[in-house]
């Protein structure tokens, strides 16, 4: 083939082949695997284990691919271990949940093998996939296997057994993601409670998703056009896609409608990515529901496309950006937390919601982080909780264990003494701020925090999102469950006995106070109706009402 006749496709791969990785490539194999995950995000959300709204792990991964790829967008650098620095600090700043600080720590690890190299070579490729899997499980103190860190070691695996026949850097970059992709299968095998719901690991399949984007970006293949997939009416979990609204995305359309012929779900996607954004699809007994962002002027091309494929039975459009000031709003109206005087010690909490935060602040806390379940903090927004704080002494309480690791992180990047109490619910992180002596001896409190956290017992409850059997618990979506300590226990078709069916799991009989924290969703006066159901069953135990105004959780509980 001629010159004047090579395709931009095969113009591209046989630069690959014919020349080693610089900083601008790096620049743009960063920005194709960010956008093949992005247009996948909903299929790594799906993939949770437990039926509840969760949808972390692909929204947790991009906002730290973002973050990652901000630092670099603009960069002339030519030097592909400097670009890897820029980037992989991007990434810690931006780490958010537990799969995006893996991820951070895995292009720290690819920086640090990198940092001297103008330019990739194949071995250096694959010297550089193996010291990010070591970081990456250094930085975890209990590694699982069948996760994330799996998948980063077999691809790296990969990629050193084809840099032994190969000195082409491609080649040993489509090794790692056959690796990856070969490895994101086996997970269910080597973590039962994967094949048990019946997913892949969601980190494990959002990391090849990343790798994969590279590879079809050197390809030629599109980038926008998500893995056809649907989920269950009942549990579309529309929330998660408020947490990234773009810029000059001004609507989101939500459309009900009944195709007239078998849907087509890749051209439908093919289609929708025309017109917006936050694409998600479900589907149940014949009838589809169609979830888009879109901007002003096309906010009702999706609507009318639909009517093109069958009939529309209803339909749903909300004003993003006016959502989205409310919530600006909401989050102005903060807890009034104590003053801190030098020397004393500071406490940051996070909390899923403004009446837990007042709790919190009542308590003594210092600084507050907005987040929880579906809007982990970024470890940028912890560090930035406590840095101007006038003393040397903080105590971190995450309360959700997707939230440690960034908490974790953002402890390393400060000078100041600061600690993690790994609170993994909010009545674990209550129940350690009444162990809180301001001027007290720094680890002496800590320890007291520590010992805490075993003294409650924590309970939420929520709605199902998914069909699932765990732990010989039957669920179907759209049930009301209730878990202990993070353990489903119960499923039940109304969230009375839901609830009360919670409280016999964990053996009420065995304890004297009960505290409740009714979501957002649910009035006072539902949540004083439970009170009483609860005290009516239980007799003599103690029970508090509290408003939470969490997301997602009509009630979290607290046992004492």
């Amino acid at each position: 083939m001629s010159e004047h006749t090579t395709s931009p496709r095969l113009s591209r791969r046989m630069a690959m082949e014919r020349f080693d990785i610089d900083g601008q490539a790096v620049k743009n194999l960063a920005l194709a695997g960010l956008t093949w995950l992005k247009t996948n995000q909903e299929v790594v959300n799906a993939l949770n284990v437990f039926p509840v709204p969760d949808g972390d792990t692909g929204t947790n991964m991009i906002l730290t691919m973002k973050s990652a790829f901000d630092e670099i967008e603009n960069s002339p650098e030519n030097h592909a271990g400097k670009m890897l620095g820029k980037l992989a600090q991007g990434a810690l700043m931006g780490a958010r949940g537990n799969s995006g600080v893996i991820l951070s720590q895995l292009w720290r690890g690819v920086a640090h093998s990198l940092e001297n190299s103008p330019a990739i070579t194949a071995k250096e490729l694959a010297k550089a996939l193996a010291q990010a899997r070591d970081t990456a499980y250094k930085g975890v103190v209990r590694p699982v296997e069948g996760t994330i860190l799996t998948v980063s070691k077999d691809l790296a695996t990969a990629a050193e057994e084809a840099a032994k026949r190969s000195d082409n850097p491609l080649e040993v970059l489509e090794a790692a993601v056959k690796g990856a992709a070969e490895s994101v299968e086996r997970t269910p095998e080597l973590l039962p409670i994967l094949k048990e719901a019946g997913v892949v690991d969601s980190g494990g399949k959002g990391l090849y998703f990343l790798l994969e984007g590279m590879i079809r970006w050197i390809n030629g293949l599109p980038l926008d056009t998500p893995v056809a997939s649907v989920t269950p009416l009942a549990a579309m979990n529309f929330e998660n896609s408020m947490e990234a609204v773009e810029e000059g995305q001004d609507y989101e359309v939500v459309v009900d409608f009944r195709p007239s012929a078998p849907l087509e779900l890749d051209r439908f996607y093919s289609r929708l990515e025309e017109i917006g954004t936050s694409i998600q699809v479900g589907e149940g007994e014949g009838m589809y529901r169609m979830h888009i962002h879109v901007p002003t002027e096309k906010r009702y091309l999706a609507i009318d496309y639909c009517m093109e494929l069958g009939t529309v039975t209803n339909v749903a459009i909300e004003n993003l950006m006016a959502q989205m000031a409310a919530i600006g709003q909401a989050a102005q109206q903060r807890a009034e937390v104590r003053p801190i005087q030098a020397n004393q010690i500071a406490v940051v909490a996070v909390a899923p919601g403004p009446g837990i935060a007042r709790v919190f602040a009542e308590l003594g806390v210092a600084a507050i982080v907005e987040g929880g379940q579906t809007m982990n903090p970024s470890t940028k927004d912890i560090l930035a909780s406590f840095e101007n704080l006038p003393t040397n002494h903080v105590i971190i309480l995450p309360n959700n264990k997707n939230i440690v690791m960034a908490a974790e992180q953002a402890a390393g990047l400060t000078v100041k003494q600061v600690r993690v109490v790994k609170s993994r619910t909010v009545p674990q992180g209550l129940a350690a701020m009444l162990r809180l002596i301001p001027d007290g001896d720094f680890e002496t409190v800590v320890a007291d925090m520590d010992s805490s956290l075993a003294q409650v017992e924590s309970g939420e409850v929520t709605t199902a999102t998914r069909d699932v059997e765990i732990d010989g618990v039957a669920v179907r979506t759209g049930q009301i469950i209730g878990l202990h300590n993070g353990k489903l226990v119960v499923s039940e078709s109304s969230l009375h006995a839901a609830l009360l069916g919670l409280l016999e799991a964990i053996g009420m009989d065995n304890f004297e106070i009960l505290t409740l924290f009714y979501g957002a969703d649910i009035s006072q006066a539902q949540a004083d109706e439970a009170a009483e159901a609860i005290r009516k069953r239980h007799t003599g135990l103690e029970v508090e009402v509290h408003s939470g105004g969490q997301p997602h959780y009509q009630f979290i509980l607290s046992v004492e």
